[in-house]
């Protein structure tokens, strides 16, 4: 079962990720988690730096979603300023918002990839689909309250890895 949790590629952050490998493996379709992986929770539009990342992508030729399990008004600031589709209150890690994509986007699962800072919703959920997956740091400290549970959660699982030799998190590899 810990296998579940475990991620296909883990990176520092979106902006150190290598998406030219990414597109090399057959990569077309890019599902971005929001809190903390794109913005921190506080912030209320995506950074400049965010919007050039998501710019570039597309001109890679990849299509971009943002699939979050925030509320729709959080989400539309980001979808209006990234110019990218949306999903949002996704219930991530359950399967059916993501099999919605898959079918709404005609892509397979090997031909998407999912990246998020948590492993209980972002990486969990994109295993779960088969869809490639990619653990990032989170960009702050500050969590929601549910978010710092799952936190607590990531440490027992990280170490029980770790402790099987399945992965260790401070080996970036991606």
């Amino acid at each position: 079962m810990i296998e579940k949790f475990v991620p296909d590629v883990f990176s520092q952050s979106i902006y150190r990720l290598d998406y030219k490998a990414l597109k090399t493996r057959g990569i077309e379709l890019l599902i971005f988690d929001l809190d903390n992986t794109i913005a921190p929770i506080s912030e209320t539009q995506p950074s400049k730096e965010a919007i050039n990342l998501i710019n570039d992508l597309k001109d890679m030729g990849f299509t971009c979603i943002l699939m979050t399990n925030a509320g729709r008004k959080r989400t539309e600031v980001f979808r209006n300023k990234l110019e990218i589709d949306t999903c949002a209150k996704a219930r991530k890690p359950f399967k059916k918002n993501y099999k919605k994509i898959l079918k709404l986007y005609n892509k397979e699962p090997e031909h998407v990839a999912a990246i998020g800072d948590q492993l209980i919703t972002d990486i969990l959920g994109a295993n779960l689909r088969g869809i490639v997956s990619i653990l990032v740091n989170p960009i702050c400290k500050k969590d929601y309250p549910l978010t710092k549970i799952n936190r607590q959660l990531e440490k027992i699982l990280f170490a029980r890895m770790q402790k099987k030799g399945v992965f260790k998190k401070d080996k970036y590899y991606g």
